[in-house]
């Protein structure tokens, strides 16, 4: 059984041997792969969709794994500790001190928790046994968010075997994300006094266009989630006898849904929702889609024929990441086809999951959306609408010029091209909690969720190149951070179209 902290201590003088991404490369290929390929075999599925995790002992397989794997990285002076509270999951701390002289705190972000499989997955591909093919390790968890401990340690590994120097790192590696981080602000609440001299945070869990840059994610929609019931009688009856009296549970939802959605646009009627996004990501957008030729026209396997929303490539970027949306994602009393009789159902529930723009408040918006649907129901039927712990939408900070530099440096040291700057349409609630309780860090997001990765739904997938791309473009700006003030001058803009000199 692992020991609750661990440590390891190697000399502070390490001799180079070849370049970083070489050492980041070997480690990745060696080590890190071996023990992901592990990690998709453990089903450590998030407490929502495991309510019984702690009797289950997934997720603490998954984190014994992990933790055995960072204790015995060659990183000085690194202490591994599985945080616990009780009732609460665990959380991965790994505090490593700082190296060759560098200066600050960086705190670096993943998770461990996993989605369920969602459906069927391709023939030879399974959840929950990794298959590498080619360049692509398929599997749950692999690229959300399973790699980000590999590229975080990674990083660091790389750094101190080619001297070059960081700060004080600490890696957080958290168990309930995709249940929306109940249990994160808890744990560090606990952990307050050893993370509170944090200047730069780092989170690796999130989006990428294309596998060809580094992308950093400038902002990222809330999510409001809530289950709505129509009943209209205390059983189902023949629909012969009861059709043309008795309203449909169905379409009574139907008429509620829209009280907040035009169904014809899909638009969001609520002005609450109608916030404009700012001009300088209006002409970011604008560039992507002349750059990479409407990108997200080719980022889903939409079905031939299929009409996308949004005038434009552009337009399409910025509905992804600004605009408010509605999705049914769950459906209760709904017999399948083959088995439904001709029967009035009694009832209809749905599950909504609400985007909404970045800066708009969630607890708000949910309120008033419990109102609008619980509001004189159509036809008197008996209206239940049951809302989840909504998800904050985020803006990143505009980061200080040494942390533009390092952003480029960083993007053309992993990829040799610029950087990409990108509006997230998901949500990472944490980022929200980390910006106020870090309000004047640097903050960094940005991630290997790419296209064809399949975050989420079958075939979830990581692209090992650009895991490699990324690792190396973290320890770029780690490196650069080492030795940077957090007081220097701000900037408006990250310059993605800088030229490598």
């Amino acid at each position: 059984m692992l020991p609750e902290s661990m440590g390891a201590s190697f000399p502070d003088s390490v001799s180079a041997v070849g370049s970083l991404s070489d050492q980041i490369t070997d480690t990745f290929e060696a080590s890190s792969l071996p023990t992901l390929i592990d990690y998709v075999g453990i089903r450590c599925l998030s407490p929502a969709f495991d309510p019984a995790w702690a009797e289950s002992g997934a997720i603490e397989h998954a984190i014994t794994l992990l933790a055995e794997w960072a204790s015995v990285r060659e990183i000085a002076g690194l202490v591994t500790t599985v945080h616990r509270i009780k009732g609460r999951t665990p959380l991965l701390f790994i505090d490593i001190p700082p190296f060759n002289g560098g200066q600050g705190t960086a705190l670096i972000y993943g998770h461990l928790d996993k989605q369920p499989p969602l459906g069927e997955w391709s023939l030879g591909l399974d959840p929950f046994t990794a298959v590498r093919r080619g360049d692509v390790l398929f599997g749950r968890g692999t690229c959300d968010d399973g790699y980000a401990i590999f590229s975080a340690l990674g990083a660091i590994e790389a750094m101190e075997a080619t001297g070059v120097s960081h700060g004080r790192c600490v890696v957080l590696i958290e168990a309930s994300e995709e249940s929306g981080s109940p249990d994160l602000d808890a744990h560090l609440d606990e952990l307050a006094p050893l993370i509170a001299e944090t200047d730069l945070v780092v989170c690796l869990d999130s989006g990428a266009l294309d596998y060809e840059r580094l992308w950093v994610t400038t902002s990222l929609r809330g999510n409001i989630v809530l289950t709505i019931s129509a009943e209209v009688l205390d059983h189902g009856v023949h629909s012969g006898e009861a059709s043309g009296v008795v309203p449909s549970s169905f379409r009574v939802l139907r008429q509620l849904l829209d009280r907040i959605e035009d169904s014809r646009t899909g638009e969001m009627t609520l002005p609450l929702f109608k916030v404009a996004p700012p001009d300088h990501l209006l002409a970011a957008a604008a560039s992507l889609a002349v750059e990479l030729g409407d990108p997200l026209a080719h980022h889903f396997p939409a079905v031939e024929g299929l009409e996308l929303m949004g005038r434009d490539g552009a337009d399409r970027l910025i509905r992804q990441s600004w605009s408010a949306a509605l999705s049914v994602i769950g459906v209760d009393a709904l017999p399948p086809a083959a088995e439904a009789g001709n029967v009035l159902r009694p009832s209809t529930s749905l599950k909504l999951s609400i985007r909404t723009p970045p800066s708009v408040d969630v607890h708000l918006a949910q309120a008033m959306l419990v109102e609008i649907l619980e509001a004189s129901p159509p036809q008197g039927a008996r209206i239940t609408v049951t809302p989840e712990t909504p998800a904050q939408g985020w803006v990143a900070p505009t980061p200080h010029r040494w942390l533009a530099d390092a952003l480029d440096a960083a993007s053309f040291e992993g990829f040799g091209q610029p950087p990409g700057l990108l509006g997230e349409g998901g949500s990472i609630p944490f980022l929200a909690s980390l910006g106020h309780r870090f309000p004047d860090a640097e903050f960094v997001a940005t991630g290997v969720l790419g296209p064809g990765s399949h975050a989420h739904g079958p075939n979830e997938s990581l692209h090992i190149p650009a895991t490699i791309g990324v690792t190396t473009a973290l320890a770029t700006i780690l490196g650069h951070h080492a030795d940077q003030p957090t007081t220097s001058s701000s900037i408006s803009t990250i310059r993605p179209t800088q030229k490598k000199p």
